[in-house]
């Protein structure tokens, strides 16, 4: 009994999210002991009328070795657990606020028999201690409820404005600029703007919300042009993509901006003067994108790192050889995440925005080569990738025609002008 005794100091005394565990006296160790609940459901696979059950939350100073053995689990079990099952439930990364159920024997000795831990509000883990010890990930059941929501971008407003304004999950942010990534520049929308789009929303229990899902279709109407997008599997390629009315796939091989939100703050332009300077000529033959401090840059397209060093005026950066054809570079980074020789694939994290080297403000220095001389990407005709194959069009059609006309039955909500914005400021 003493070695195991040692051994779970060693591995328990580790405080949840990282937090120093302090000395306490006694009277901090008095603990509100949580209600016990007696339930005739059945949850997380068990039949939860017969145990005890007790259910509580991960607080702050909780250690997962304190919880079982205040709940009587003997500590060569808990010993056990953290040996055997650490990749399935490492009980260091316990956090707080999590919710936990303690599914206890009805006898007289009150022994802990299974530990169930909600990793988030679908997956859950399961620390069964009966017998010899076991830990398996589980999922609740969820049902998916398919939701239309729509949105026009007002005089000075944003796409992230108009989603939180429309209740519409803050997700659909990011899906939307994703599936847009290559067409769409979401750092220049503009008052008029607008979007459809058919989700789905996840429920626990028919009742309690989980999150959304991706999105189905989208319809997004960019300075009176319009963009479809279809999400539909590429059988010949096993994976899912989004084309558009036409079967054209809307992923390029370069996506438009190195960040997924932040402002262009300086164009590609070769014949910038700087008061400076003396409003000479200084040519500027990158793209800046100001964001604050730490924010992710991406890689625009799959390539190898062929340079990730600091130097002079670029401060840190990196730089991606693509193909035989374009290179792209993002100076001015805080610290670089890849090394050269490493291949990065299209939206991995790169490094972080900073302000390194010559720079007045964070921001990130995108350029782009194509045959070795600095071109701008905003003007370049990027490749796009492959469309649907000419044997997956009829299917693809037939599926597309009714949810394109379900989008476009979705109406758009009322904007006021700018003459009743004056009005009621």
């Amino acid at each position: 009994m003493h070695k195991y005794w040692g051994l779970f100091l060693a591995c328990m005394l580790v405080s949840s999210c990282g937090e120093d565990k302090k000395t306490t006296d006694v009277d901090q160790l008095l603990v509100e002991v949580p209600k016990v609940v007696v339930k005739n459901t059945k949850k997380y696979g068990f039949n939860l009328g017969d145990f005890d059950v007790v259910e509580d939350t991960i607080r702050k100073g909780d250690i997962f070795g304190t919880l079982m053995t205040r709940n009587k689990v003997d500590y060569p079990k808990i010993y056990e657990l953290t040996q055997k099952f650490k990749d399935t439930f490492d009980v260091r990364r316990i956090r707080v606020g999590n919710p936990y159920t303690i599914l206890r024997s009805r006898d007289t000795s009150q022994v802990a028999q299974i530990f169930i831990y909600e990793n988030d509000a679908i997956n859950y883990t399961v620390v069964d201690f009966r017998d010899s010890v076991n830990a398996y990930k589980g999922r609740k059941e969820v049902k998916l409820v398919q939701r239309e929501a729509s949105g026009v971008i007002p005089q000075g407003g944003s796409l992230s404005d108009v989603i939180v304004k429309q209740n519409i999950d803050y997700l659909m942010v990011n899906e939307l600029s994703g599936i847009y990534a290559w067409t769409i520049d979401f750092f220049k929308l503009d008052a008029g703007d607008k979007f459809r789009i058919i989700y789905d929303e996840k429920y626990i229990n028919d009742s309690i919300y989980a999150g959304a899902g991706s999105i189905k279709a989208a319809y997004f109407e960019h300075r009176g042009e319009p963009f479809y997008a279809f999400a539909y599997h590429n059988d010949s390629l096993d994976i899912r993509e989004y084309y558009d009315q036409e079967s054209n796939n809307l992923r390029r091989t370069f996506l438009r901006a190195p960040l997924k939100f932040g402002r262009l703050s300086s164009r590609y332009n070769l014949k910038r003067k700087i008061r400076y300077y003396g409003y000479k000529v200084r040519p500027h033959k990158g793209t800046d994108y100001a964001a604050p401090i730490g924010t992710p840059i991406l890689a625009t397209a799959d390539g190898v790192v062929t340079e990730s060093t600091r130097r002079g005026g670029n401060g840190k950066y990196v730089k991606i050889r693509h193909n035989g054809t374009y290179s792209t570079q993002y100076l001015h980074m805080k610290a670089q995440k890849v090394k050269k020789g490493e291949y990065v694939k299209q939206g991995d994290v790169i490094g972080w925005i900073g302000m390194t080297g010559n720079t007045g403000g964070p921001h990130v220095c995108y350029r782009f080569w194509r045959n070795g001389r600095q071109v701008d990407p905003l003007r370049e005709k990027l490749p796009a990738a492959e469309p649907l194959a000419e044997a997956l069009r009829p299917a693809f059609y037939e599926y597309m025609n009714p949810v394109k006309t379900q989008l476009d039955c979705i109406e758009f909500p009322a904007v006021p002008s700018e003459d009743q914005l004056t009005l009621n400021p």
